[in-house]
Formats: structure tokens, sequence, C-alpha cells
């Protein structure tokens, strides 16, 4: 080797930097790039968000939230965590119908699921600290105090091994993106094997969410608590995976379209309605097992009250209605129908989890629904995150094959 060669590597390992970083414009041209309606309204929220996060971290969570002993969980729980758990099935429901069970018509989305449910549960985590008065003991379930018999230590390990499972399914993808052919080829040897180890971590804790509240009967209405609610947890999990990825794939097609092929446009609608007809089915089963838990428990009567009625507009309004919306989409034909039972379908799955976490938790204490109207500075929290979890997610597929496939590798699929 030359001194000259010696001289040239670093400045090519920088232009070639540089070009995935930029993805091949030139920093002005970059900069430039940026400045849409979009990014300006992300930016206003995080420069009023991260100094209120920034808060939350030097004083406590007084700072931000009403929370106490008789309303320990707020927005950051029950959006973050019980909301956003369940919508990032979306990787395990995916790999496991493409890697098991053979749908290989649905290999263009199986990248964005895994994505979405990674990056669902990072944040899920992001939550967590924030919520937590001792974010620095967050390793304690791992390491220190292991508490075996506490729901939460299932919960805790499973979401941090699944995290681990997930970035290493999505991992092919990052690699390909660096061209790193070889620890490719090694990472996409143990595809299936997270898979296996995905579906068991994904099916127990998403439904020991659900058994966190067999220990509260008497603090969750009884509508919403039944004995069967790890099985709703898990069951309405399913059918959220397949609607999530179908409102996710429509945002890609419309805002990244840059960043997707030809193979993956021209399927999606096909793909969409076949999505649409598994989350259908998994939504009228969801509606049976709900009315299967008002009959077990006998609490028809419980129907003519006032949270019974509320219970009524979530299972008909928020479950019945969309699976109705997409059976009608499906049988149409028409994948813009069924998008939009999709994004209804996301709604109800909120109104479900926010209704268990919160609005029907403690529902026999004095002002009840007077304090659990959030304060703005947690209203705002909430929100900025959801802005930075939409710009890394954007950030990665604007860059990395999660939607197109990279031609020198397009022959070696797995």
């Amino acid at each position: 080797m030359n001194h000259n060669e010696t001289l040239e590597r670093p400045e090519s390992f920088r232009s070639w930097f540089l070009d995935k970083l930029l993805m091949g414009m030139s920093w002005p041209e970059y900069v430039r790039s940026l400045i849409t309606p979009f990014n300006i309204l992300a930016a206003v929220i995080l420069s009023i968000g991260i100094p209120i996060i920034a808060l939350r971290f030097m004083h406590g969570l007084v700072e931000v939230t009403h929370a106490s002993n008789d309303y320990p969980w707020g927005l950051f729980l029950g959006w973050g965590l019980f909301g956003g758990v369940p919508l990032s099935a979306t990787g395990f429901v995916m790999a496991t119908a493409y890697y098991i069970f053979g749908f290989k018509d649905y290999k263009p989305l199986v990248r964005l699921g895994v994505l979405t449910g990674f990056m669902g549960y990072l944040f899920a985590v992001v939550y967590l600290l924030i919520d937590l008065g001792r974010p620095w003991r967050i390793y304690y379930p791992m390491f220190v105090g292991f508490g075996t018999a506490s729901v939460l230590f299932l919960v805790a390990w499973h979401v941090a091994t699944y995290l681990t499972v997930q970035f290493l399914e999505f991992s092919p993808a990052i690699l390909e993106w660096l061209r790193s052919r070889r620890v490719r080829r090694w990472a996409t040897m143990i595809t299936i094997a997270m898979t296996i180890a995905g579906i068991i971590l994904s099916t127990l804790h998403q439904s020991a969410l659900g058994a966190l509240f067999l220990l509260a009967p008497g603090k969750l209405h009884p509508l919403w608590y039944s004995t069967y609610i790890p099985h709703f947890f898990l069951a309405s999990s399913i059918y959220a995976a397949l609607v999530m990825v179908i409102a996710v794939s429509a945002l890609c097609a419309r805002f990244l379209r840059h960043s997707a092929d030809g193979y993956f446009l021209d399927n999606l609608d096909r793909l969409t309605i076949g999505l649409g007809k598994g989350a259908a089915i998994g939504m009228f089963v969801y509606f049976a097992l709900k009315l299967v838990g008002v009959a077990h428990d006998d609490n028809w009567a419980l129907l003519n009250t006032g949270y019974g009625k509320w219970f009524l507009v979530e299972i008909l309004g928020f479950v019945l209605l969309p699976a109705l919306i997409i059976t009608w989409g499906v049988k149409l034909g028409n994948a813009t129908v069924v998008r939009i039972g999709a994004f209804y379908s996301i709604l109800g799955i909120l109104v479900n989890r926010l209704n268990v976490s919160i609005i029907a938790f403690n529902w026999k204490l004095p002002e009840h629904l007077h304090h659990i109207i959030p304060p703005w500075k947690e209203v705002m929290v909430v929100l900025t995150i959801t802005v930075i979890h939409i710009l890394i997610f954007r950030w990665i597929v604007s860059r990395m094959p999660v939607i197109r496939q990279e031609p020198e590798f397009e022959q070696e699929t797995h």
C-alpha cells in the first residue's frame, strides 16, 4: 500500500458515509429538503416538549403529571405502553405469517411490520422510563430483584428480550444498507429462530399485560374486568397488528413513496385487502369473546348504566363497526375502504386500552372522571415522544431497504 492509497481511504469512507446519511444529496440540498410544513410543526412541538421532559427528570413526575397513590397511571402508560404494545405486535404477526405459515406474498410488508413493532416496543420503554419514579432502577427486574411471582417481572423480561429479538430480525435490512454481505448472511441464518422466539415472547407478554389487571378486581369496572382479560388482550393484539400494518403501509406509500420500489407499490392494494380479511376475522372473534365475557360474569344488567353505555360504544362503535367496514371493503375489493376501517380500528384499540387502564380503573372513587383528565404538560410529553417516534421511523425508512429491495441483494431472499 502506497502513501496515496492511505490518504485516499478516509476520504472514500467519508464520501460513502455522507452519501448514506444525506441520501446522495449535498449538504445544501439536504438542508433545503428538511424545510417542510411537517418538519416545521415538529420543530415547534419538540422545542416545547423536550424542555418539559428535561424538567420531569430534574424535578420529578410532579412537573408533568397529576399522578398519585390513587391514580398512579396516566397517559404515559395508558397510551404509550398499554396502547402502544398491541399496535406493536406487527413484527410478531407478519414474521409468523411469512416465515412460519409460508405467506410469501406478504414479503414486501414483512420488514415494515418488524420495524413498526421494534419502534413501538422501543418507545414503550421510553414512556416507561418517563413514568418510573426511579428510572435508573429499570434494570432491577433483570439483574437485582427478580420477583418471579410478579406479572410485571414477566412483562419486563419479555419486553426487553423481545426488543432484542426484533432488532435481530430487522438487522438484515441494516446490514444491506451498510453493504455488509458477510454479516448479513449470518443474520439471515437466525431469522427462523428469532421468529419462533418472537411467537413465544409475544403471546405471553401480550396476555400478561391483561393478566396484570386480574390483580385489581375491585378497581376495574366489572364490564372490563374478566377472568378472560388476558385472552382479550392477546386476541385484540393480533388484529391490531394487521390493521397497523395496513395503516403504516398506506402512510408510507403516501408520504415516503420515493423510498418504495415498484414491487411494494404495485402489490400494496392486493396485500391490503388480504390483511383486511385476517383483521376482520380477528375483530369478529374478539367481539364474540367480549360478549362471552359479559355472559360468563352475568353482567348484562350493567349495560344499562352509564359505564355500560360507554362499554357498548366501545364494542359496537370501535370493534364491530370497523370490522363491518373492513369486511365491506374486502367484499368490494376496495383497498381504500379497508384502510379507512383499519385507521378506525386503531382508534378502537386505543379506546379499549385507555378504558381499561384509566377510564374504567378506580371507577368507584369520588370525582373519578375529573381526576383522570391529564394536565397539558403530560399531553405535550406524549405528543413530543410521538413526533420523535415518527421522525426516527421516517429517517430509517427513507434510507434503509424497508419498503424496497436493494438490487444487489434481491436474489438473496430469506
